[in-house]
């Protein structure tokens, strides 16, 4: 079997960085959990109910995963980097939309708030604009955006109109099913602007393009 050869330095570089990033955001989710629920319960549905928890929690899962194969020198699948440009677009989402509609209502320390809505994003966004190690996301593909938000909408609205827990106040059931479909259908055109962004972000060379095996 021949051995494959380590990847050059800065390739390690990027894959180390990339699984720091991703545990340091675990470790972020878990702790705010745990200090949390001394006070509040110990609830995880309802912590992992709110996007910006759960989207935060699998971004991070796929950074590791992309982290761990540029660190053995290994490409990405293609799946994989679906699911990266994916999870950068609704993080992207989850920075509007606290930023700009909601700042400064979470319950969270300011810190995490910052870690979570601020940090984490742009960092996302720094890695997808400045790492050259993704293939042109194909345009008629925009639509694998859709599937994980519509799904968390659908369980929150449930939820909602079930035990009356919703995550954030534009989603309370007492708004009325007309408000909630329009804040809906608003959530998503951003969410289509930002995976509009990340699809053509991904036709760049980047600044530092690692070289990787493929498989």
């Amino acid at each position: 079997m021949t051995k494959m050869p380590a990847p050059p330095v800065h390739a390690q570089v990027v894959g180390v960085v990339r699984l720091i990033g991703g545990a340091a955001v675990i470790e972020v989710l878990f702790l705010t959990f745990f200090l949390g629920g001394a006070v509040s319960g110990f609830n995880p549905f309802d912590y992992f109910g709110f996007f910006t928890n759960l989207t935060s929690l699998l971004t991070a899962v796929v950074l590791i995963l992309v982290g761990a194969r540029g660190l053995t020198g290994r490409a990405a699948p293609g799946w994989l980097v679906d699911a990266r440009a994916v999870a950068t677009a609704c993080m992207l989402l989850v920075a509007v939309i606290y930023n700009g509609l909601v700042p400064g209502t979470g319950s969270a320390p300011p810190w995490v708030s910052l870690t979570l809505h601020i940090v984490f994003p742009a960092l996302l966004a720094l890695d997808w604009l400045l790492v050259g190690d993704r293939e042109p996301r194909r345009w008629s593909r925009l639509w694998i955006l859709t599937p994980y938000p519509v799904l968390w909408l659908v369980v929150v609205l449930v939820r909602g109109a079930t035990d009356g827990w919703a995550p954030y106040g534009f989603l309370l059931p007492e708004r009325g099913p007309g408000a909630i479909a329009l804040t809906g259908l608003g959530l998503l055109a951003v969410l289509g602007v930002a995976g509009a962004l990340v699809w053509w972000a991904s036709r760049l060379p980047g600044l530092v393009r690692p070289e990787v095996n493929a498989g």
